[in-house]
């Protein structure tokens, strides 16, 4: 089960990695330099299974850290 956690816990990180960045920077997200930073903007094609992809690594994750916690 500990094996199961680790493949997971990389498989997360690496998607995370590979998700795009939605804010222009850092400075700009601070110091509201960027007008559009919380404007609307759909995802599609890659990003949009990218991001599917996050969620349900993490929910995985998640419930494996429970299974654990109680066996």
């Amino acid at each position: 089960m500990e094996i199961l956690l680790i493949i997971i816990s990389i498989l997360l990180i690496a998607i995370v990695i590979l998700q795009s960045n939605k804010a222009e920077s850092a400075s700009s997200a601070i110091l509201g330099g960027n007008d559009e930073l919380f404007a609307h903007r759909k995802e599609r094609g890659s990003e949009l299974m990218i991001t599917r992809l996050t969620a349900i690594l993490g929910a995985i994750f998640f419930i494996v850290c429970i299974v654990m916690e109680f066996m």
